[in-house]
């Protein structure tokens, strides 16, 4: 007793981490981002970063946590081979834009609705067309990113955009790579002219770590390590993640590089941050959250939204009629096998914390029937599968369920994918095990990025494929309830699945999102590649039948223009979005959305255009998504309110935004519908 409290008197704050850390014992883990995008959810977005600040207040109540978040990931996944692509919302400008803003407010808004404070701070990063990590003997320190104008404008630039407008982020981060040769943290157009002179940003500009250290030392940008300094905060940096601006900045002024003003506005825009988190507004106890603590980390209710969330975000890409949902009192004994099966920590991704607790996919399966259990490979890499006992076990299963897929070894920070295959023997054992069971065969994947699986999307004896990302701490719950049929899978896919053919013949340096017809460049994204791929955006089935119909929509829009535009005496294929022009331009299309099924469950209406081929414009973009829930046999109407300018405008190929003439087309599932705008 006496040593315990000698122990207290000595080091106080020890005692007190170490007290905290048992009453912690984690934190609620949701599923790895591209997952939760997969639900198509606004609403959950937000709810997973209130979950998450409320649990960040109560950690730092105790010292086990600051108050700003380096969070979200909002960069586009171009590439399906980029180890982060994980972290991110996917492909499309437009959900990761929704899902940066949606996040950002769950993390800052307080309860009590003061605007001018933070519940925490959030930072969108990485600014920006940053996506690759380490591919080929290319790295991010080292990386050019050659991006046209046009790209920059219509894929990269919006999610951050919208960060900043829309969510009102606390923070950007500048990224590694440099931008059309220039290191993105000394680039005074991307930052001063674009983040906070265009934008309007409250809040500070900071640096992945070591950001100038590497534009200096490893781009070799400027001569001195007082240049770097000075030229990351003459183009805007507030604040630097790392040592070097500690050590620079101070001989970078006394050599005329950098004012001592700038320094003003860079520690100003700091501490007006601090301010609005409530760093100097006295005793954080007698404040708003000063009451959180162990009680509201890990509760029931937060770990049942992470199993909500694996749940609506779990995408359903193959199933054969009478395979899933699987009935729970039919199967006598489930084969489940595979590397990932039994797995925990795999399942909450990089970045990762320390769960509430893990339900692996294995114990989730084995909840509701007998089960029998083979990993098949030591690891996912499997470089030698357990080809005959995975056989023998398949054989005498009434069904058998293959976790199969991809870990941090495969894709992570640094560790850009080579090919998009299942890792070494994968598919050899899924095929092997497919031919030899006798009951329906069920491929569940957990990856980050997609995978090419022709094999088992062409074989019949695979009966189910299932997309679960990297499905958070109660992944193996989530995935039974949609296997057992508990919940009905309503998740689609964020990005494209491509073929290995494609990895082949892509270089993942070449940054255009544009196809080039004259040397056989396919584009990237659902946006602009029209060849073949495994799976596209958007894709995902059902245990329910969902039809659309329109009720209301314009066939016609007139766009208003001067008496003397130019566009009236000469023809023109797209006019100028100014204020102006786009003054009440707006209409509603409204469809009555109908479950023809037997099961109840959501559905994500997607309203997609295909604007008149000019200006290299997209093929198809997405215009706008709503996630409806509908009783089997039940329908609701749903509603989108469409902006000409905002949404159906094309961005030209000088970053200029306009509204192209002539037809528009108009998708929702298979419906379509001609819209055709006009002077």
């Amino acid at each position: 007793m006496s040593g315990g409290r000698r122990l207290y008197m000595e080091s106080p704050t020890w005692v007190r981490a170490h007290i905290s850390l048992t009453l912690y014992l984690g934190a609620t883990s949701f599923p790895q981002v591209i997952l939760t995008a997969a639900s198509f959810n606004t609403s959950l977005f937000e709810a997973i970063g209130k979950v998450v600040s409320t649990e960040a207040r109560a950690m730092y109540n105790v010292g086990l946590a600051g108050l700003t978040f380096w969070s979200p990931n909002i960069n586009i996944f171009r590439d399906p081979r980029w180890g982060r692509g994980q972290e991110t919302p996917g492909e499309d400008p437009l959900l990761s834009s929704k899902y940066g803003s949606c996040y950002v407010r769950g993390l800052q808004q307080r309860d009590d609705g003061d605007p001018d404070k933070l519940k925490v701070a959030a930072c969108c990063k990485h600014y920006t067309a940053y996506d690759l990590d380490n591919w080929k003997g290319t790295d991010r320190y080292h990386f050019n990113a050659v991006v046209t104008k046009q790209d920059m404008d219509d894929t990269f630039q919006p999610p951050f955009k919208s960060c900043v407008i829309d969510g009102n982020v606390a923070s950007v981060m500048c990224s590694y790579n440099q931008v059309n040769g220039k290191p993105t943290c000394a680039d005074p157009d991307l930052l001063s002219g674009v983040i906070r002179g265009e934008w309007n940003l409250n809040g500070y500009i900071v640096t992945d770590c070591d950001s100038i250290d590497v534009f200096y030392k490893s781009q070799n940008y400027t001569k001195t390590p007082e240049e770097a300094a000075a030229a990351a905060i003459v183009a805007g940096v507030d604040l630097n993640c790392g040592s070097f601006l500690g050590q620079h900045t101070e001989a970078a002024v006394k050599a005329g590089l950098v004012s001592e003003d700038a320094i003003d506005i860079a520690v100003s825009n700091n501490f007006a941050t601090l301010m609005r988190l409530g760093f100097f507004d006295g005793d954080p106890g007698k404040k708003l959250y000063g009451d959180l603590g162990p009680k509201d980390v890990c509760t029931a209710e937060n770990q049942e939204l992470a199993r909500e969330a694996a749940r609506q975000g779990i995408v359903l890409l193959k199933n054969t009629a009478g395979s899933l949902p699987l009935s729970p009192t039919d199967i006598t004994n489930l084969a489940v096998i595979g590397p990932n099966a039994n797995v925990t920590k795999t399942m909450i991704g990089n970045y990762e914390g320390i769960p509430c607790k893990y339900t692996t996919p294995l114990q989730g399966l084995a909840a509701s029937v007998a089960t029998t259990y083979l990993p098949g490979c030591s690891n996912v890499a499997c470089g030698a599968a357990q080809v005959d006992d995975a056989k023998n076990l398949a054989s005498t299963a009434d069904a058998t369920v293959l976790v199969m897929g991809a870990d941090q070894s495969i894709e992570a920070e640094s560790r850009d994918r080579v090919d998009i295959l299942l890792p070494g023997q994968q598919e050899l054992l899924v095929t092997a095990v497919a031919n030899a069971s006798r009951g329906p065969v069920i491929l569940v994947i957990m990856s980050g990025g997609g995978m090419d699986v022709s094999f088992a999307k062409t074989n019949d004896k695979i009966t189910s494929i299932l997309w679960v990302g990297y499905p958070g701490e109660a992944g193996g719950a989530a995935i039974a309830d949609i296997i057992f049929g508990y919940y009905n899978p309503s998740g689609r896919l964020p990005m494209t699945w491509y073929p290995q053919s494609y990895s082949d013949r892509v270089p993942m340096t070449n940054m255009n999102m544009r196809p080039d017809p004259s040397n056989g460049y396919p584009g990237r994204t659902y946006r602009f590649y029209a060849g073949e791929s495994v799976y596209t955006f958007g894709d995902g089935l059902s245990y329910s039948e969902f039809t659309h119909e329109l009720t209301q929509a314009p066939r016609l829009v007139s766009v208003p223009l001067e008496e003397s535009h130019a566009c009236y005496s000469s023809e023109c294929q797209s006019v100028v979005a100014d204020e102006q022009t786009c003054q009440n331009l707006t209409f509603d299309m409204r469809l009555r959305v109908k479950n023809t099924g037997r099961t109840g469950g959501s559905h994500t209406v997607f309203l997609f255009s295909s604007p008149p081929a000019v200006h290299n414009a997209p093929q198809k973009h997405l215009v706008g998504f709503e996630k409806v829930f509908l009783n089997a046999q039940t329908e609701r109407q749903v509603r989108f309110k469409v902006d000409i300018c905002k949404d159906l405008s094309v961005v030209d190929e000088l970053g200029g935004k306009k509204v192209a003439l002539g037809e528009h087309v108009l998708h929702v599932g298979s419906l379509k519908h001609l819209l055709s705008v006009r002077i």
